[in-house]
């Protein structure tokens, strides 16, 4: 994937790639909500949540400097969610400061395609979900077209590539998660090489996306809503293309990632 030698000449363009946790979840801010969910492996966004994700996206339109192209996200509800509102936030014709969520806003849905990937899911292990929590099935009930129905409008690609099939299974080694992240986001980054993209995934996943591409980099912390920002040089070749490496953008207080880095 773009392994090719580097030409010596300016890149064509470069593509960018937002990886980006879900907002605060319901959970871990009621320790009752667990009681009587219907899914409990599944929280969705509290409201404040919602909040921090629309800002969020918010802030992608007035501080990236480039337009988001296309989002790819988690099936887990908290993460559809939060994309929901970010795509809201990238998409609202005018901007309105007093707006706090996408609730009901008329949106371009030309702006933004948007598709549900499995590889972005959650670790498949305890060290995320309680096994008391897991589904005793083994059937963990993810029903992409009602995920769909969560997004905006107009905004679902159906015909985006996949790049998982079908999700990893329960008990997937920690270092088999942190391969798949890897392997997703540079999977995506090649395949919709022209565009920049929004991948909402879950804490490991960024934390992933930063410690894979900031060399020795070790990440302790990742709050709700913190991204990371990729960006790397593309050169076209008659029909074909070659990739530089990606690099970790930082902008001041801009991540949200706790990291450290050796001799700092």
């Amino acid at each position: 994937m773009g392994s090719k030698e580097i030409p010596h000449k300016r890149p064509d363009f470069y593509q960018n790639v937002v990886v980006m946790r879900h907002g605060d979840r319901i959970d871990n801010f009621d320790p009752h909500w667990v009681t009587t969910a219907a899914r409990p492996w599944d929280p969705p966004l509290t409201h404040d949540g919602r909040v921090r994700a629309f800002n969020t996206g918010r802030k992608f339109r007035h501080c990236l400097g480039y337009p988001i192209d296309r989002v790819f996200v988690s099936p887990f509800l908290r993460c559809i969610q939060t994309a929901s509102e970010v795509i809201s936030a990238l998409c609202v014709p005018h901007d309105d400061p007093t707006i706090l969520t996408g609730d009901g806003l008329a949106i371009d849905s030309s702006k933004v395609k948007v598709s549900v990937e499995l590889g972005l899911c959650e670790m498949m292990s305890r060290e995320a979900i309680s096994p008391a929590l897991a589904p005793k099935d083994g059937n963990w009930g993810f029903d992409i077209a009602e995920r769909e129905a969560i997004l905006p409008a107009g905004t679902v690609d159906k015909n985006a590539k996949k790049m998982y099939k079908e999700l990893p299974k329960w008990e997937e080694p920690v270092l088999g998660t942190r391969a798949r992240y890897e392997q997703v986001i540079k999977e995506l980054a090649y395949n919709y090489h022209t565009e920049n993209l929004l991948l909402v995934t879950h804490g490991e996943g960024v934390g992933v996306a930063l410690a894979a591409f900031l060399k020795n980099a070790t990440v302790y912390e990742v709050d709700y809503c913190a991204y990371v920002e990729l960006k790397r040089p593309i050169f076209k070749e008659d029909q074909s293309f070659t990739a530089g490496e990606f690099e970790v953008l930082t902008r001041s207080g801009q991540t949200g990632i706790g990291y450290i880095l050796p001799g700092a």
